[in-house]
């Protein structure tokens, strides 16, 4: 297992972590045991780097990493997330709040559902409207101040909100989607990053399992997040289809995985980044692990962007009501 530097700190995490969101929350129905037999399974590999949230599965998740968390806590570096309130039967994301006083119930709750004293890597999850990165920021740091949590991160942040951040507490982390379909970040947030020592860990770096070429969009059931963004829509299907097909064929020259190939080409982009793909299945984690320490050359790189540019109509990474609570300023 090869291992990446922590923000500015003297701790290193593996290169690949592991997104826990999937096993309770937003791709289907979920499977505790194999869910649980994963988590213990990522220990023994060393995929120590778990990235959970209060809002997925309204707390489910949290309480389902805690099964496996509680006898092997030493070894486990922990990131859970808070701001977003559940909706309607506690389904998806409803409103958000990152004021001090939701803060202050959000992180009790996280930490009596994790069955932890203290969270590694505490984000919010998003930026508030409502409320300045400032005022946020401080309240955060009053956690660090008080033991319940390590380390403070942002989730979908702007350059600017991001400096700002930094301005009031140092900040180690700096969580947004990255893949091959979804590259905003490349212009401003990986560079400012890495100017400002922190760490960019990128979600969905499989595309939500569209570069894996093993997804049929068509066969999506019900409840299934995907079903709501625009890139598992019709008018994009095929062309992402077609798009998955070709890298498959430049993964397949490679001798490996297409999901080993993406996230190969993730790690590529900076030594500043630990993506955390997401998955329920043993099989799949194992598989993932195999990116680490890959090998990308000049050609290859030039081949996968090539064929990205034969498919360009991917669609939008998220819908408008999604949209909204990225920040932008």
């Amino acid at each position: 297992m090869l291992y990446r530097k922590f923000g500015k700190t003297d701790i290193k995490l593996p290169s690949i972590g592991l997104g826990c969101m999937g096993m309770s929350h937003g791709y289907g129905e979920p499977d505790d045991e194999e869910s649980i037999a994963t988590l213990e399974k990522a220990i023994e590999i060393g995929v120590t780097f778990w990235d959970t949230a209060d809002i997925y599965g309204a707390g489910k998740n949290e309480e389902l990493l805690a099964k496996v968390l509680k006898p092997n806590r030493d070894k486990i570096f922990l990131a859970t997330k808070f701001g977003f309130k559940p909706g309607v039967e506690n389904k998806y994301a409803f409103d958000f709040d990152a004021s001090p006083k939701h803060m202050r119930t959000a992180v009790e709750n996280s930490l009596k559902r994790l069955n932890t004293d203290v969270i590694d890597l505490y984000y919010a999850h998003r930026i508030d409207p409502n409320v300045p990165v400032e005022e946020t920021v401080g309240s955060m740091a009053e956690l660090v101040k008080e033991g319940k949590v390590r380390f403070l991160g942002l989730s979908e942040v702007s350059p600017n909100s991001l400096r700002r951040a930094c301005a009031v507490h140092p900040i180690s982390a700096l969580q947004s989607e990255y893949s091959l379909l979804t590259r905003d970040v490349e212009k401003e947030i990986l560079p400012t990053c890495l100017e400002l020592g922190v760490t960019f860990v990128p979600f969905s770096p499989l595309a939500r399992g569209l570069m894996t070429n093993t997804l049929d969009i068509s066969l999506l059931k019900e409840g299934d997040f995907r079903k709501t963004l625009p890139r598992y829509q019709q008018e994009h299907a095929q062309n992402n289809t077609s798009l998955a097909q070709g890298f498959a064929m430049i993964a397949k020259r490679k001798n490996c995985t297409p999901s080993q190939l993406a996230l190969a080409w993730v790690l590529a982009q900076g030594e500043h980044i630990i993506p955390i793909p997401g998955t329920k299945r043993r099989t799949y984690l194992i598989e993932n692990v195999g990116a680490i320490g890959m090998v990308l050359t000049h050609h290859d790189l030039a081949e996968i962007e090539d064929l990205l540019a034969q498919y360009p109509n991917t669609g939008e990474r998220y819908n408008a009501n999604s949209n909204k609570l990225v920040d932008k300023n």
